[in-house]
């Protein structure tokens, strides 16, 4: 009996040293087979194994990386996708948060949000890829379907006055408006007066906005004005306004997705390339010997 056990100790000893065996070392950071066996149980062959460990690898070199920069998600980032792995699986929060992985769908959570948050910061200063997006997305055979247009406001939010009640304010500002139009609309300069009266960033230059989409009642409104007319005083996030149309396009729905879809694709290859002089700059060493 005392050498059954014996055995079975010496059996279990080497299963538990067999799973904590260093496979890989990234700067000073070991990979064990532990952390990779589900992964591994997958594989036939040794050069499966290895594609793996070098996925483990990157891994690995990011969150370093993460941990260098402080991009760990917060609490509510962790929190959202949780909420949302319950719903798209019809389960209670309580039901998921009660499931024997649950710590284990926490850790992959926290280490893809991890990544993701690299993956931005690392390209967040990328240059627009204007001549690839010219080359992918000027295709003329796309339907022009959606209409834009480019106007200049006078934004006002607030009005020299004692009065602390809103709607004497809104009625206060409302007139200088309705003054500033009957001077536009008898022949003032609309550039002018928006460089000298709006209280919104634009007037700057006038108080000229960037391409905007015709696909709400307000733009609606704004674009049915004739040349040179005012529009009536309509709300903002900033404030009430009035404004003349300066110009008109269309343009492809699918031009939007196409700019995007480039965009997206000159990141991930940037991406790719600093992962890649971040793992030639690394000290890595893997034990392939381990790995049969």
């Amino acid at each position: 009996m005392k050498k059954i056990l014996v055995l079975f100790l010496v059996f279990v000893t080497g299963m538990v040293l067999a799973e904590n065996t260093i496979i890989a070392i990234v700067n000073n950071a070991p990979i064990s087979l532990h952390s990779l066996k589900d992964n591994f149980l997958s594989s036939k062959t040794v050069e499966e194994k290895i594609e793996i460990l070098n996925a483990q690898i990157d891994i690995t070199l990011q969150l370093q990386k993460v941990s260098e920069f402080n991009l760990r998600p917060t609490y509510e980032d962790v929190e959202a996708v949780l909420n949302d792995v319950a719903k798209n699986n019809n389960f209670s929060m309580n039901d998921l948060l009660n499931f024997d992985e649950i710590d284990s769908i926490k850790n992959e959570i926290v280490e893809k949000l991890s990544i993701l948050n690299l993956q931005r910061f690392i390209t967040h200063n990328l240059d627009r890829p204007t001549k690839n997006i010219l080359n992918d997305c000027s295709n003329t055979d796309l339907e022009q379907d959606q209409k834009q247009i480019k106007i200049a406001q006078i934004i006002i939010s607030e009005v020299s006055t004692d009065l602390k009640d809103y709607e004497q304010k809104n009625i206060l500002i409302e007139s200088f408006l309705n003054k500033l139009s009957n001077h536009i609309s008898k022949g003032a300069s609309f550039e002018s007066f928006a460089k000298l009266h709006s209280q919104h960033p634009s007037y700057q230059n006038g108080g000229v906005t960037d391409w905007l989409t015709v696909n709400n009642p307000t733009l609606e409104m704004l674009d049915s004005l004739n040349k040179n007319e005012v529009s009536e005083i309509y709300s903002t996030d900033f404030g009430s306004a009035i404004a003349i149309k300066i110009d008109e396009r269309f343009i492809s729905s699918k031009l939007k997705a196409c700019e995007e879809r480039v965009i997206y694709q000159n990141a991930e290859i940037y991406y790719a390339q600093w992962l890649k002089n971040l793992r030639e700059q690394a000290i890595i060493k893997i034990y392939y010997g381990k790995l049969n």
